[in-house]
This record gives C-alpha cells, structure tokens and sequence, in this order.
C-alpha cells in the first residue's frame, strides 16, 4: 500500500486536459502500444451489473510500452473492459490493489462504465476474494444490500476510495488481452484517477496479469505551471536495459513478518547517504528493517518525496544546516512534513552550495540527484530538499519517492529479484 501524504500520490493530481493517441502493431504474442495521456480529475458509477459468465483468457507475451505525463504522480491511461474504456490510473510501486473510478460525477465521461463492458462481472459476496483477511491482503471488505462484495480503501492522507471488487481485463487488441483481473470498481472516491497497484502482492497487477518485469523513466520537471514532461513505462522487456546496474531485493518470508514491515514492497539494501561529497555518519542498519520491521528502505513510485528515519534525516538536515542554515524559511513546513525550505529567488545558489547529494547502495550502485534538481517548487514562491523525516508519515520506513527518481530507468526484474537503474534523459526514452 502507498504511503500517502500531503506531498504523495492523492494530493498531487493536477486538473488538467486528457490528450490521448495510440497506435499499435503484434507480432505473434508480442503487443506493443503508446499512449499520450496527462493526469485528469475522474468521477465515478453506474448501477453494477453481475455478467453470468467470466470468460478465461491466457496472458501473452508482454511487450507494452505507454507515455505518461509527470506532474508529482505518474499517471497512465489504460485501455480497460470489452470494448476498452481509458481510464486513468496512478502507477504505484507501492499498492496493491488496482480500483478505476466507477461513479457518474463530473466530468462524466471520466469515468468507467461497466454497462459497457462484455467482459466486466461483480465479485459476490460468496467469493473468497471477499473475506475480512486473505493472505497478504488486508483491504476490509463487506456484503452489500445487492449481496456484492464491498471495500473500503483508507490512505494515511484521509483520502479513501470505496466500491465494488469486481473483475475486468485490460484489452490492447481483439486478440491481445490480459487475463481477467480483481480490480476495485469506485463507487466513493475523493481522488482524481483510479491506482494500478504494482507491488508483490498476489493481487497486485504484475501477479495477475503474469508480468515479470517492467519499468519507468521519470523525466525531469522544471515547474508546476506549463506543458507537462513525458516519460515511459514498459511492461516486459526494457530495450536499454544492458546499462543498468542492479541491486538484489530483499525478500522476507511469512515467518519474517513484522509489525512495521511491509513485506509486498519492492525493498532495496541502501548503505548511505552523500551530500556535497561528504559520507554522511549515518549507520548503514538504519537502512535495513530492524527486529521489528523498522528501519525498511522501499521504491515508491506512488510517493513524491523521499522520506528517512530520524537517525538518517538527522544527519542530512545537520548538514545542509551547516551550509545554508541562514537561508532555510524558518517555520515552514512544507505538507507537514518538509523542513528545509527556501525562498524560490535563492534556489539556484542553494543547490550550489549544497551539492550533489548520492543515495548508496550495494555493489556500488548510486541514485545520483544533482544539484541542479535539489529544490523541488512546491508553489508560493517556495523550494524545499525533497526529503522529509518518515515519523511525520507516522511510518517507520525509509522511502524513496519519484522525485529522486528523475532521468533514471528504473526497472523491477520480479523474475530474477532485483532492481535496475539506468541513467538517462527521460524526456527522450
């Protein structure tokens, strides 16, 4: 599940015009596709209607490529039902449940409509999808009056989405599908898109739709106003991906199970932190989950910034303190959770001063941010390092948010366990 918060996925949706293009070409069980898309406020449903049947389908092989527009969120639009409906969809390493938006509010023709789908049907309450706690998936779920299964999904940040689980695919072409998937239908949603879940749990969209690897390449954003950058996601093979280096994931088995652990999210062994240069003195353990699960370090493309436990954010704000103190807004706090701010007319020269900062990890694998892409604009005139401490999520992990994540492919090779990373001009991937 995504850690949200002001500064995370829900509140980061900009109202903004859909355009879409596609165009598509298969050969044999290969299928590939690019969409246009920008993010746009969904509204959802109409009555639900239970198909008699649900049709089995086998998976292809996987080779799909989407644009998406970056604004603080990646949001694809899916080619979702039979005949398809786009629908747009935040990706989100760090959820697992996908839902799309099935309630008739405005703009209407946002939303999907599954009276016109062939292939859509409503999960009933007699299915064992829908028990209060089915192995690594915790979403509660209820017996409506029509007998159909009932979610409720509640975020950190207050937002929710609530409607029916239900079962739909996704159709690329009349002879390129996935199979079906459990998928939430919104009823009640206070968010602009739908979730594509993509982490390892069974329900996620990478399980169900048999996807062993895929991957993304956020590009760079200068501002909040103006033409949104485009980036790319694949599913299935990466093209550039001889130039990745990898770091293995750390996998926990039931027996591992911990209270502040999430076993479902894609974590990786981080061992410290450089700013300007300098190794910070942070214990590389803090970034390793402890006896209780804290301490986790995860990929979170549904996260905008990144987040650190006290012991590592301690030593980061010490020493951007040491070399801009002066200049840090005093007593802001940017979404109640980021506190080295500055005036936007210094941000240049803060980021000089500052340097480059370099999260490491084994095998001498970095994730660079240069100095130049330190400061994030978060509106009013104002800057802030894209780092806030993980206590004010009321999370005990380590998260790193697509902020830091910039010009970079980073690729989940499920398959084989491990992450990739790849340096590259996003905007032209």
């Amino acid at each position: 599940m995504a850690l949200c918060s002001p500064v995370s996925l829900f509140s980061l949706l900009f109202a903004v015009l859909l355009l879409f293009s596609a165009s598509s070409s298969a050969k044999h069980d290969s299928v590939s596709f690019s969409f246009h898309l920008r993010s746009l406020p969904l509204s959802a449903g109409k009555p639900l209607k239970t198909n008699p049947k649900l049709r089995s389908l086998s998976s292809a092989s996987y080779n799909v490529k989407w644009p998406f527009k970056y604004s603080m969120a990646l949001v694809v639009s899916l080619p979702i039902g039979t005949p398809p409906q786009h629908q747009q969809m935040v990706l989100d390493t760090g959820s697992q449940l996908s839902w799309i938006q099935c309630h008739n509010k405005t703009p209407p023709t946002a939303s999907f409509d599954p009276s016109l789908s062939s292939s859509f049907y409503v999960i009933p309450c007699t299915h064992p999808l829908c028990k209060p706690r089915v192995p690594d998936f915790t979403l509660p779920t209820t017996c409506d009056q029509n007998r159909l299964c009932h979610y409720s999904y509640f975020y950190a940040d207050g937002t929710y989405a609530e409607g029916n689980l239900v079962r739909e695919k996704l159709t690329f072409s009349p002879s390129q599908t996935t199979p079906p998937l459990t998928l939430g239908c919104a009823t009640e949603s206070r968010d602009a898109g739908g979730i594509l879940g993509m982490n390892l749990g069974r329900l996620s969209f990478p399980s169900q739709a048999k996807i062993t690897k895929f991957s993304y390449c956020v590009p760079t954003r200068q501002s909040r106003s103006g033409n949104l950058p485009t980036g790319s996601f694949y599913l299935g093979n990466n093209p550039n991906s001889g130039r990745f280096r990898y770091v293995s994931m750390l996998t926990f088995s039931q027996s591992q199970r911990m209270p502040n652990l999430d076993p479902l999210a894609y974590t990786v062994p981080m061992q410290g932190i450089r700013i300007g240069g300098k190794r910070l003195n942070i214990n590389p353990s803090v970034f390793r989950p402890d006896a209780g699960g804290s301490g986790q370090t995860m990929i979170d493309s549904g996260s905008e910034f990144t987040f650190l436990v006290d012991e590592a954010y301690d030593r980061v704000r010490e020493e951007v303190v040491r070399v801009v103190g002066p200049r840090i807004k005093k007593g802001y706090v940017y979404g109640g959770v980021a506190d080295m701010c500055f005036e936007g007319s210094e941000r240049e020269s803060i980021g000089r001063l500052i340097g480059d900062v370099v999260l490491e990890f084994e095998k001498g694998v970095e994730i660079v941010v240069p100095k130049e892409r330190l400061l994030a604009d978060v509106g009013g005139g104002v800057h802030c390092v894209g780092i806030g401490r993980s206590e004010r999520l009321g999370a005990a992990s380590n998260i790193i948010g697509n902020i830091h994540q910039q010009n970079l492919w980073v690729e989940f090779d499920l398959a084989n366990h491990r992450v990739g990373f790849g340096e590259a001009d996003c905007s032209r991937s």
